[in-house]
Parts: C-alpha cells; sequence; structure tokens
C-alpha cells in the first residue's frame, strides 16, 4: 500500500474503500469479508473514499471494536481478520484486511438465513449453487473431480485412454494408472474424474458444441454439431472440427514451401485442453462451446476465475496456476497433452506470435464474466476489409518474394490456397501439413531444395513451434538421427533456428533467409 497526494493506491487487486463505516446496514460491508475469505483475501480501508481520498476517522479504536465484533457475530466460521491503523498527515485510516480462508464457504449470518459471497472483479457478489458446491469442496480439501461415486469401475473400459496413452508417450499402459492418476478408488469405485474418461461416458455435461457461422456474427450456421463424449474423444471432435473449418495458405519460397496459416494448430489445441480441463463440471446444463467465425474463433466455457478476479484484468505472466479439477488437469498432462506448471495462457500466445504471419494486435485475447470463461483467436489472414489475397500475406512475411515472380501463373497455381470460402477441409492432417511435392512445380531457382524430411519438419514447425525433435521423428516416421540431420541443414541453410530452452523454448521459421 502507497500514500500519494493524499491518496491511498493499495497494493492489492482485492480492495474496497469505505468513507465511514455503516453500523445500521453492516451488511453493506460484511458481505465484502465473507467474499474476501471465500475467494483469494483482500482489505477494506475505512476512512478513504471512493476515489481513494484519505479523510480518517473520528473514532478508529471504537470503529475497530465495532468492525470485530460485528464479525464475531455474523460471520461462520469466523475468517482471520487483521485491523491495522494507519496514520497520514492528522488523519487515521483503518484496514481490515481478510485472509483467504481454508474453511470456505464462510457464511453472513442474519435472521437465521445464511449467505456466502465470492469476488467477481471489484464486487461482492452472492453465490449461486455451483459456487457454493465448489466452496463446500474446497473447505474439505476436496475437488469434484476426486470425488468417488458408486459406480463399479468393472463394469466400465478405458480402451480409448489406453490407446491415447500409448500413442501418446510410446509407453505401454497399466491398469494400475487408474488408481494412482485418481480415476479409480482404492476399493473399485469410479470418480467423477473417472466418469468423464470411461469408454461410454454418460456424464451428461461433458459435451461440446461447436459451430461455423456465416460472417462475423451468430447469425445463420454454415454447420452445427453436437458432441457427447469422454474428453480425450470430446478434445479430439473439437480439433476436427476446428482444422475442417478453417484454412490454411502457403507460399513458394526460393528452396521450400511456407505454409500461412489462418491460426497457430497448437494454440488452439492448448486453449481447447484448457477449456476441458478448467471448466466447472458441477454446472449441470453447461458445456464447452467452439464458435468459428470469418475473422475469429472463440472458445467458451462454464466457471470464472478461482479466485474471483476477471482474466482481463491481470497479467497473463503473472497469474499463478489454479486448477479446479487437478485430477482431470494431471490425467492431460499425463497424455502428454498439457505441461505441468499450468502456463497454457502464455504459450497460446507465444505460439502464435511465432507464427510467420503473425501480426501485432491479434494475440489471443481472454475474458471472464461471472460465469464464464472466454478464449478468443483471431484469424491472421484477416484484414480490415476482409480476406486478405494469399499474394498479400506473403509480401508482408517475406519481402523477398518480389525477386522470384511467377508472372504466367495464376494466385492459385503459386499460392497454395483453399479457395473455398466456407466448408470442410477435406485434406488429411499429413497431406495438409506434409510434403506435397506437385505444388511446388518447376522452378529455376538454382538453390539446393531441402530434402522431404526437412519439408516436414518446416511444417511441423508451423503447427507447433514447441514441438520436440522426438515428436517430430515419431510423426514423420524416420529415426531421431535423420532429425537432427535434416535440421542441422536447416540451420546451415538459415531456415530454422531455435529459441529458449531445449524443453522450454521455440522454434521458428527465419522468413527472409
Amino acid at each position: 500500500m502507497q500514500i500519494h497526494n493524499n491518496t491511498l493506491i493499495a497494493e492489492c487487486s482485492a480492495y474496497d474503500f469505505k468513507e465511514m463505516l455503516e453500523r445500521k446496514k453492516v451488511k453493506s460491508w460484511l458481505k465484502s469479508v465473507s467474499a474476501f475469505a471465500n475467494t483469494d483475501g483482500g482489505s477494506l480501508f475505512y476512512g478513504v473514499n471512493d476515489d481513494g481520498v484519505i479523510v480518517g476517522l473520528e473514532n478508529p479504536q471504537v470503529d475497530a471494536d465495532f468492525i470485530s465484533e460485528m464479525i464475531k457475530a455474523r460471520l461462520d466460521p469466523v475468517p482471520e481478520v487483521q485491523l491495522i491503523p494507519i496514520e497520514h498527515e492528522g488523519h487515521t485510516l483503518l484496514e481490515v484486511k481478510v485472509k483467504a480462508g481454508t474453511l470456505t464457504p464462510y457464511y453472513y449470518y442474519q435472521d437465521g438465513t445464511r449467505t456466502a459471497y465470492v469476488r467477481v472483479g471489484n464486487e461482492s457478489v452472492e453465490c449461486n449453487s455451483q459456487q457454493l458446491l465448489s466452496l463446500v469442496l474446497k473447505g474439505t480439501h476436496m475437488t469434484w473431480d476426486s470425488l468417488p461415486t458408486q459406480v463399479d469401475a468393472s463394469k466400465h473400459s478405458f480402451i480409448i485412454l489406453a490407446n491415447t496413452f500409448r500413442e501418446q508417450t510410446h509407453q505401454e499402459w497399466n491398469d494400475k494408472y487408474l488408481e494412482s492418476f485418481g480415476l479409480v478408488t482404492p476399493d473399485g469405485k469410479l470418480t467423477n474424474a473417472g466418469l468423464l474418461f470411461v469408454d461410454n461416458c454418460t456424464v451428461f455435461q461433458s459435451r461440446i458444441f461447436c459451430t461455423r457461422w456465416t460472417g462475423l456474427y451468430k447469425d445463420d450456421a454454415i454447420s452445427s454439431v453436437e458432441h457427447r463424449a469422454n474428453l480425450v474423444l470430446l478434445l479430439k471432435y473439437g480439433m476436427d472440427f476446428i482444422k475442417n473449418y478453417t484454412m490454411s495458405g502457403w507460399v513458394k519460397m526460393p528452396n521450400y514451401r511456407l505454409n500461412l496459416p489462418d491460426y497457430s494448430d497448437r494454440a488452439i489445441f492448448e486453449g481447447l485442453v484448457n477449456h476441458l480441463i478448467h471448466r466447472d463440471y458441477t454446472v449441470m446444463g453447461g458445456e464447452v462451446h467452439i464458435d468459428i467465425y470469418d475473422d475469429r474463433v472463440e472458445l467458451v466455457s462454464p466457471g470464472a476465475m478461482l479466485d474471483g478476479t476477471q482474466i482481463q484484468d491481470r497479467d497473463i505472466y503473472k497469474v499463478p496456476s489454479m486448477r479446479r479439477n487437478p485430477v482431470i488437469a494431471d490425467v492431460f498432462t499425463q497424455l502428454d497433452y498439457m505441461e505441468k506448471r499450468g502456463s497454457g495462457l502464455r504459450k497460446m500466445r507465444e505460439l502464435t506470435e511465432k507464427l510467420p504471419n503473425f501480426l501485432q494486435g491479434k494475440e489471443p485475447q481472454y475474458q471472464t464474466e461471472a460465469t464464464s470463461f472466454y478464449t478468443t483467436f483471431y484469424n491472421l489472414n484477416w484484414g480490415d476489409n476482409g480476406r486478405m489475397p494469399v499474394e498479400e500475406v506473403a509480401n508482408r512475411v517475406n519481402s523477398t518474394l518480389e525477386k522470384y515472380p511467377v508472372n504466367e501463373e495464376s494466385s492459385v497455381e503459386k499460392f497454395g490456397v483453399n479457395t473455398k470460402e466456407f466448408g470442410v477441409n477435406e485434406e488429411s492432417s499429413v497431406e495438409k501439413f506434409g510434403v506435397n511435392a506437385d505444388k511446388f512445380g518447376d522452378t529455376s531457382e538454382t538453390q539446393k531444395k531441402v530434402s522431404k524430411t526437412a519439408q516436414k519438419i518446416i511444417d511441423l514447425v508451423i503447427s507447433d513451434p514447441s514441438i520436440t525433435a522426438d515428436n517430430m521423428a515419431n510423426k514423420i516416421g524416420v529415426t531421431k538421427r535423420a532429425i537432427e540431420k535434416n535440421i542441422k541443414s536447416l540451420r546451415g541453410m538459415r531456415i530454422l533456428v531455435h529459441e529458449g530452452s531445449d524443453k522450454a523454448g521455440y522454434w521458428r521459421i527465419i522468413v527472409k533467409p
């Protein structure tokens, strides 16, 4: 906390200013004490007006005694609170510092009615039923996904999970993992997380709604589909839908082909994983929504920030990892779908920024409302006047392109772009991101062409700049030694560089070799 020009500048993000103590309307400030204790803590400053100007209290000791008395009488359980008097230029103000509680929910009690409050942005609001359930679980040091059910695990199979584990980790599956992952209890019952990963998942709220809209708003839908399945399949179905209804152009460089996708595949993958993991599964009528517009892809899921703050007001590089569903998160980590350190928001932006056609201002954006979380990815090939011609995008990212004009070729022949404005891209992932020799054509450049494996490496790096050499080898179907040899060649040709550490760094294509 700092004081400048007789104005209080509070250090904490959760605080309330009170010019005076309202003795006849104690609920007006006790609900803030409840909300601070139920979320991430915070402070009330008495003797400070709404503009932060210090006006002081006439009798701070009497006010402190009344505050302490009311907290003990009207809150249950009683939260941990500090009363701190502060002197400034003849004025005394009082800070009521509330610590984040561990015995949630903390109720405000009056006339036989108990009400719990939480912080949403800079307001203290009454808990809804889902928020109250989350607070109850928090107070018992449990999470919804870790709760046991009465369903026998022996009556269900995990074949999809086991096969995905083998494909992702290249390790053999062991049924003992079900208990160690927290999907099955020691006495053979499924947990809530277990219900979400069984092959025949029947959890009603385990759904995604996918829609490709016409234009920039929710008007007419080109395609709309609902999927209800386990989380592994929901991730696959969601990514398939997004890939089918987004496009990727490409431009022929002097000695390789450069993909210019609308979006970062890996960034959107991280986003969808994030929404499936961190959504609030206690919301029975909620589901994850995937909405694709001409200029953006939006992901929406039920459940706001756990600490009650609004993500749009936070520095995403300083947001600590807080997991609403730690069991689900751990399973996705075991599948190599995410990192344990919980850096998804930052990583989505960094992955997008590594694309050669990235423009400042088109970073993924995040927003929370009272009960929802939004992630928006912006189309990198979309401008103020609509979809940009691939030639314009190519010229923007490669100023040397004009040295290699082919006037006789049409833009479709010269630039491999899906000219369908809408509809399903029928290319498979391998065809879309692998080598298609026909698209190169006969060229007159004397520079040495990259090998087929090297071109596949370039395509993979565009798709996922965080990909490792081991994963490249697995996806392309060659040895790691072959990958390392081609990477060395690409580096020597000044096409490919690696930034950061081996485990946490990113590959980057040098557009101007």
